[in-house]
C-alpha cells in the first residue's frame, strides 16, 4: 500500500470529505478502495478511529525483529 497511497493522504481527505471520513470509521477497507481504488487483503485488519481533543491514541507498531521475519502481506507499510 505504500507505493500507492499514504497515510497522510487518507488522513487528509478525512479531515476535507465528511461523507468519507463517516465511511472511514465505519468500514475502513470499504471506504479506502472506494477512494483510493486500493485493495486491503482479507487478511489484513484495519481499524479507524477518531482523535479528539480530549482523547489521543498511541499505536505501538509491530516490533523491528517482527517486521523482518513477516512477510509485507503480514505487517503493510503505508
Amino acid at each position: 500500500m505504500s507505493n500507492q497511497i499514504t497515510r497522510d493522504q487518507i488522513i487528509q481527505k478525512a479531515w476535507e470529505d465528511d461523507a468519507f471520513m463517516q465511511q472511514l470509521l465505519q468500514d475502513p477497507k470499504s471506504a479506502i478502495k472506494d477512494a483510493f481504488g486500493v485493495d486491503i487483503p482479507e487478511s489484513i485488519e484495519v481499524t479507524a478511529v477518531e482523535e479528539t481533543p480530549e482523547h489521543a491514541y498511541l499505536v505501538i507498531p509491530p516490533k523491528p525483529s517482527a517486521m523482518r521475519t513477516a512477510s509485507a502481506v503480514e505487517f503493510p507499510t503505508w
